[in-house]
C-alpha cells in the first residue's frame, strides 16, 4: 500500500470510427496529458481501441446481416493483438510517463482461428510492461455478436506500487460472484471500463465501492450522432427521433464509503481526476469486509476455476500436449 496520497484519472473518451491507429494515439495523448497533472494510474473506456461498436443495439442481425457482416470484418481487421505494435506504442507511452494504465480494447483470438474477438482490457506498469489483460466474461445482449466469452485465467488482481489492481468490464460488474472473487484476492483499486452510463449505472458503482471497501474509477465514452460518419449506412438506422448525445459518458472516481471524488462527467469528452487516500483501503473495513469478517465461510464457498481452455492443444509424440504456438 503507499505511504502517501496519490492521484488516478479517468480519460472520458468520444467514439470517432477513426481506426486501431488513431485511437492509440489518442491514448497515447491522454496518458502523457493526465500524467502531466501528476496523475499515477489512468484508466481508459470499455474497447475504446479501436472504438465500441455501437452499432450492434440498433442493427439487427435477421435483416440486417450483410451489413453486420462488412462491419464485423472491419472491426476484426482493427482489432489489437496482445502483445503487438499497438500494445507495444502504448506501453512505450506508460514508460515514458512513468505510470500505470488501464485501457479497454477489442482483442484478436491469435492463440487460435484470428479471426474472432474479446473485449478486454489491458494492464500496463511504469516500466511500460504489460501486466496482464483480462477478457470480458459474458459480452451483453447483443455484444455476444461480435464478442466471445472470455475464461477465468484473465480474473485476476494485480500487485502495485497504488495498491492492489483489478476490475471487471460494463456489466461483468453486475455478476456477484466475480466481484466477490476480487474482493476475495484483496483488491483495493476497481476499474470499471464501461459503456454504461446514467443515474442507475453511477448506483451500481458506488454499490461497488461501498461492498467491496474499494476505490472505484468507471470510466465510460460519449458519442454523438454527427461523430458517425456518413460512409457508414448504420447511421440512418438509428432512431430518427434519438437526440444528438448517443452515449453520455458520467464517468466517476468514488472512494470506498460510496461517495463521489470525482464526476459524474456527462455529454463531454474530458479527464476526471482525484486524489487517493490510501488510509481508506484499509480503514473503511473495520465496519465491513465481504472477503473478510463478514464472508462467513462456514456457510458459503466460493469455487473460481482460472485455468487455461485453449482452442487448440498438439500433441507432437515427443514431450506430451501442448498448446500451439500460433505467429501473433
Amino acid at each position: 500500500m503507499p505511504a502517501s496520497a496519490f492521484r488516478v484519472a479517468a480519460v472520458q473518451s468520444a467514439l470517432r470510427y477513426e481506426g486501431r491507429d488513431a485511437a492509440v494515439e489518442r491514448v497515447c495523448e491522454r496518458i502523457a496529458e493526465a500524467a502531466r497533472t501528476g496523475a499515477r494510474l489512468i484508466v481508459f473506456p470499455e474497447a475504446i481501441v479501436p472504438g465500441y461498436p455501437a452499432w450492434i443495439w440498433h442493427l439487427r442481425p435477421n435483416l440486417d446481416g450483410s451489413a453486420i457482416a462488412g462491419l464485423y470484418a472491419e472491426l476484426l481487421d482493427q482489432g489489437v493483438t496482445i502483445p503487438s505494435p499497438a500494445t507495444e506504442r502504448i506501453c512505450k507511452a506508460a514508460g515514458e510517463a512513468g505510470v500505470y494504465v488501464v485501457v479497454g480494447m477489442t482483442e484478436r483470438n491469435a492463440e487460435a482461428s484470428n479471426a474472432s474477438l474479446y473485449n478486454s482490457i489491458l494492464y500496463v506498469d511504469p516500466s511500460g510492461q504489460i501486466m496482464g489483460k483480462h477478457r470480458k466474461l459474458v459480452p451483453t445482449g447483443p455484444e455476444r455478436m461480435v464478442w466471445a466469452q472470455g475464461d477465468g485465467s484473465t480474473l485476476k488482481v494485480y500487485d502495485s506500487s497504488v495498491g492492489r489492481l483489478g476490475g471487471l468490464i460494463c456489466y461483468e460488474n453486475l455478476m456477484p460472484l466475480a466481484r466477490y472473487a476480487l474482493y476475495a484476492w484483496g483488491i483495493q483499486i476497481y476499474v470499471a471500463p464501461t459503456a454504461a452510463r446514467g443515474e442507475l449505472w453511477l448506483a451500481t458503482l458506488r454499490h461497488i465501492a461501498m461492498e467491496g471497501r474499494v476505490f472505484v474509477i468507471g470510466c465510460g465514452f460519449v458519442e454523438r450522432r454527427s461523430d458517425i460518419p456518413t460512409r457508414y449506412a448504420f447511421k440512418n438506422d438509428y432512431q430518427p427521433t434519438m437526440d444528438e448525445w448517443i452515449d453520455d459518458g458520467d464517468s466517476a472516481i468514488i472512494d470506498p464509503e460510496g461517495s463521489i471524488l470525482a464526476g459524474p462527467l456527462h455529454q463531454a469528452e474530458g479527464i476526471l481526476y482525484a486524489d487517493i487516500d490510501p488510509a481508506q483501503m484499509t480503514s473503511s473495513k473495520w465496519i465491513f469486509d465481504a472477503a473478510g469478517h463478514y464472508a462467513r465461510p462456514d456457510v458459503f464457498r466460493l469455487e473460481v476455476r482460472t485455468a487455461e481452455h485453449p482452442l487448440l492443444v498438439v500433441d507432437d509424440g515427443v514431450d506430451g500436449p501442448g498448446v500451439a504456438d500460433v505467429p501473433g
